[in-house]
């Protein structure tokens, strides 16, 4: 088997592939080739955030990784064995999270790291794609001859990173929101007047130029700051300045605005600004950016950048195995089959891998069934209605409605929807873990009433 890409998808794909016996070539360009937001050549380089969501129980971001943790999933082992302080989610060491799945690679026999760019896509059966959302150009090239015209693109985002030493603590205060967490997190409090001055420096940059060929479509759910703060002027207070769960403590009052920083690391020397992606010149971002109320000296680390991103039209081409439905053998995973997100990238890449490798060793291969989270996730891939084609992060939404007589009791319905999905999910993996396998934890055991469609 041929895994292109050395991000978070191809990675889980390799390892899910060769513990299912395939012999696998995974192919990643860096060093030989870089990207405009890569920063080293370790697989598994986190560009963007360093969290992979919430671990609160019975949430979506929670149900899907515990379908992977009960898949073995390699890049979830990673992640938990490199996790640092942050709050409800699962935050992790950049470099730690990278070294744990290059050593997971290692230890797994039949893989094969190469180090090199691939520019077309190889012609025999039993290849995964996931070369994600900078795919080089000739091979997004091939890619678009092989999709008829199926690639779309948006623009992506990266929040900037500060010298943990160049923040003022008398400033700033640590908490998690509604103290959930513990102090994971550094607070900067901004009074109405020091909000509405920064508001209106953001307003004011000056942002990088688009290319005259490029249309700005960028990603709702992850959107620029200087884009947000042109939707209106509170649009900030109720989005990644939002105050609420932060009372100051030296105060014991809400600030009227917060912005978060969350460390990078286990040592705590970096911090990164949550939510803070952005496009603006490197000048005016430090000039803006310092307004901030404990950023006045700060030190940047890494600026705020938008990149392009890569994705297919994944209705129109893929099935729910994440096969290409004009090229048998050929699989994509990762962002670039069009899915949001860290842990949705991994899923697709488990997905595929298992896949593959079962296709080509001639077993039996069903998709996730529809309840679980992987399979909901991978229905809306392959199945959703409606053009252009939106990627989308995992939300209960994507889930089978739960009983109409619960639709009042959110906890509840998210509850139930959470246990009829990992019953469902382990229940589908017994019959393709890889032979040896350990054995899968107990489903969860709990009164379930049939769906109400």
């Amino acid at each position: 088997m041929i895994v292109i890409g050395g991000g978070l998808a191809g990675p889980e794909a390799a390892f899910q592939a060769a513990r299912q016996g395939a012999a696998v070539h995974l192919y990643e360009m860096r060093p030989q080739v870089s990207t405009p937001a890569h920063r080293t050549a370790a697989l598994g380089e986190l560009v963007c955030s360093n969290s992979l969501k919430s671990e609160t129980p019975y949430t979506a971001p929670w149900l899907l990784k515990q379908e992977l943790r009960r898949a073995g999933s390699l890049l979830l082992r990673a992640a938990d064995a490199a996790a640092v302080p942050g709050g409800q989610a699962l935050t992790v060491d950049r470099l730690g999270f990278s070294a744990g799945i290059e050593q997971g690679l290692r230890a797994q026999t039949g893989i094969t790291v190469m180090r090199a760019e691939v520019r077309q896509l190889p012609p025999q059966c039993g290849v995964v794609l996931a070369s994600g959302p900078l795919t080089s150009g000739p091979l997004a090239a091939d890619l678009e001859r092989v999709a008829g015209g199926g690639s779309l693109y948006f623009y992506d985002a990266i929040s900037p990173i500060v010298d943990a030493d160049s923040i003022d603590s008398s400033r700033v205060f640590a908490a998690s929101r509604y103290g959930k967490g513990g102090d994971d997190y550094l607070n900067c409090p901004l009074t109405r007047e020091e909000y509405d001055t920064f508001c209106a420096a953001l307003r004011g940059a000056a942002s990088y130029p688009l290319h005259s060929f490029e249309q700005a479509c960028f990603f709702e759910a992850c959107l620029p700051l200087e884009e947000l703060a042109r939707r209106g002027p509170e649009t900030l207070r109720f989005g990644p300045m939002k105050p609420v769960g932060l009372p100051d403590p030296r105060t014991g009052r809400l600030p009227h605005a917060v912005v978060q920083l969350r460390r990078e690391n286990l040592r705590a020397d970096s911090y990164n600004l949550v939510g803070f992606q952005n496009h603006l010149r490197f000048a005016d971002q430090a000039r803006v950016l310092r307004l901030i109320p404990g950023l006045e000296r700060a030190r940047f680390l890494r600026f705020g950048q938008v990149h392009r991103n890569t994705y297919v039209d994944a209705p129109r081409l893929l099935g729910a195995g994440l096969e290409v439905r004009t090229r048998p053998g050929l699989f994509i995973a990762g962002q670039l089959c069009g899915t949001e997100g860290y842990v949705e990238a991994i899923a697709t890449g488990l997905l595929a891998g298992v896949a593959a490798a079962r296709l080509q060793r001639g077993l039996p291969f069903l998709p996730p069934p529809r309840d679980s989270a992987l399979g909901s996730l991978v229905h809306y891939i392959s199945a959703a209605p409606g053009r252009p084609y939106v990627p989308a992060n995992m939300t209960f939404d994507l889930l089978p409605p739960a009983p109409t007589q619960l639709r009042r009791d959110k906890a509840e319905r998210h509850r139930l929807q959470c246990a009829r999905a990992l019953d469902a999910f382990t229940a589908w993996w017994r019959e393709h873990a890889p032979p040896g396998a350990a054995p899968d934890p107990e489903p969860v055991t709990m009164p379930v009433p049939a769906l109400d469609f």
